[in-house]
């Protein structure tokens, strides 16, 4: 018996749920909001024990670490000392992907690519070098977010550039949210006792894509190098024109660090909306009130999610399985029916009924005649990361 902490690092926030394995039993989950604040909220809770939460000063990762660890050692379960291993959920590293022990050379990768991740790499980065410093003995395991996608054939990872931008620069399209499309891949697998699905499966949340999976195989992502593409993201460009980025900078004065910044922080649907957030659910509240920006982005987002819907199911010739997964496909059946409407062409039929009884739970929601099974299936990513970090640990062995 192992017990495996998994850490979910947000770039001012330590979240995390420890597991026994190889059982998977969830002992205890937690985490800590705003770090960097003296007022930072954070949550507790051990089993089926109810929630603790409350407010402490929080100035960086490796005091959210000191607490959890003493909240572990609090209700019973041993502190970091008693830990196998910390698995991460690392995005991408220069050269490397898969699940791999997270030491000085692979944290040196991933701050190569801290320009194309500003979110994301230099957090990461930092949560690991604290545990490293806190429990020097302790493994962290990382399984890349780029890994489910180190499959995909080479006309899907080439981009229509000069060819030695490839071989000089690693310019490539690739994929995200590997956890979570792996999750419900191998979940449909297990629930339809069939291996050899075509699958899109649609993570739709704050951050959102959709992958192409053929017999338990991504072979192509609405990604292209990196988070700032594809659908539009909550406060993230998501597919933008390129040159419009240079007609920005060259002809508009705008100085390039600025348009960074607003293509990252400050585009997407909440620079589609107006909105102070992206945030689907302030958008729906806006575009009921009569707000028509509002009402723009969730259709831009929408359309955006069909056409590679429609991409997909040509790519796969056609498709067994539509799966919806992440916050906001799991709790919002009208985006759902929105996304799936018209298109009884290739057999696609939901079940309107089913469709608005589910929320955040597991269900087929397509009706009894439909050629293509469309289900929920509620992400689980930190499991995904429990068992290839408790499979890098045996192999190790």
């Amino acid at each position: 018996m192992a017990r495996l902490l998994v850490a979910n690092i947000g770039s001012t926030s330590f979240k995390f749920r420890l597991f026994e394995m190889p059982s998977e039993r969830l002992l205890a989950r937690g985490g800590v909001e705003r770090i960097g604040s003296d007022d930072a909220p954070c949550s507790f809770q051990a089993g089926n024990d109810p929630v603790t939460a409350g407010h402490a000063a929080f100035p960086d990762y490796e005091a959210a670490i000191r607490w959890t660890g003493e909240r572990l050692r609090d209700a019973g379960l041993g502190g970091f000392e008693q830990l196998n291993a910390v698995g991460f959920k690392p995005v991408m590293a220069r050269g490397i992907s898969g699940t791999r022990h997270l030491d000085e050379p692979v944290l040196a990768a991933m701050e190569e690519l801290n320009a194309l991740f500003p979110a994301h790499n230099p957090p990461y980065v930092a949560a690991v070098r604290a545990v490293h410093r806190l429990h020097p003995r302790l493994p962290c395991i990382g399984t890349f977010e780029t890994a489910f996608f180190d499959q995909l054939p080479e006309h899907n990872r080439r981009f229509p550039v000069p060819r030695a931008w490839e071989a000089d620069f690693g310019i490539r399209r690739t994929g995200f949210h590997g956890a979570s499309h792996r999750f419900v891949t191998e979940r449909a697998a297990e629930l339809t006792g069939r291996q050899d699905l075509r699958i899109i499966s649609c993570h739709l949340g704050g951050s959102s894509s959709i992958a192409a999976v053929r017999g338990g195989i991504a072979v192509n992502s609405s990604w292209g190098m990196t988070p700032q593409s594809g659908l539009p993201q909550n406060n993230r460009v998501g597919d933008f024109d390129v040159f419009a980025l240079i007609h920005l900078v060259k002809n508009c004065g705008m100085p390039l660090d600025e348009v960074e910044r607003a293509l990252s922080r400050d585009a997407g649907l909440k620079g589609l909306s107006g909105l102070p957030t992206g945030d689907i659910r302030d958008l729906r509240d806006a575009a009921a009130n009569g707000n028509a920006d509002a009402t723009v982005a969730l259709e831009v987002y929408i359309q955006s999610a069909r056409k590679y819907l429609g991409q997909f199911l040509v790519e796969l010739n056609g498709a067994d399985l539509l799966v919806f997964t992440a916050g906001i496909a799991e709790n919002h059946p009208d985006l759902r029916a929105r996304i799936c409407a018209d298109l009884d062409f290739c057999g696609l039929k939901l079940d309107p009924a089913a469709n608005t009884g589910c929320r955040a739970s597991e269900a087929i929601i397509s009706a009894p005649d439909s050629r293509i099974e469309v289900r929920v299936i509620p992400t689980n990513e930190e499991l995904v990361i429990a068992r290839n970090a408790w499979r890098t640990l045996n192999l190790a062995a």
